[in-house]
């Protein structure tokens, strides 16, 4: 388990041989947290979204615009870590299997899981 500076850790647990833990980032306005991460052996980092608006659309975009954000600052700061967005599992089903929500996802090449959020638990991996 990675150490950290005091007072950065929020939370720390373990899902599926994913270890994760929760710190505050300054640049999330949002209630959503980023947190730092290791699948396995990869290094990554998981911004998640609960998509909570009536338009999903609206959501994805506040997604991208802080996906690519946080891509760029943990490109210079942390380059071995890959960036995840987390997604519902409703959300995944009901919206990001549109033809036109996975041909922007896959030519952009956003990598995000799926996620259970009442069950605690990742559902699927897509990685581009």
């Amino acid at each position: 388990m990675p150490s950290y500076p005091d007072g950065q850790i929020a939370a720390i647990a373990q899902v599926n041989h994913l270890i994760l833990v929760t710190r505050t980032v300054y640049a999330d306005l949002g209630a959503e947290k980023i947190i730092a991460a290791q699948k396995l052996s990869q290094k990554i980092a998981v911004e998640i979204k609960v998509f909570r608006t009536p338009s999903p659309v609206t959501e994805l975009e506040r997604a991208i615009g802080q996906y690519y954000l946080y891509l760029t600052f943990i490109t210079k700061q942390d380059p071995d870590r890959a960036l995840f967005l987390a997604i519902p599992e409703r959300i995944y089903q009901n919206f990001f299997q549109r033809p036109s929500i996975e041909l922007f996802v896959k030519e952009r090449q956003i990598s995000f899981f799926v996620f259970n959020p009442e069950q605690e638990e990742i559902i699927k991996w897509i990685t581009h």
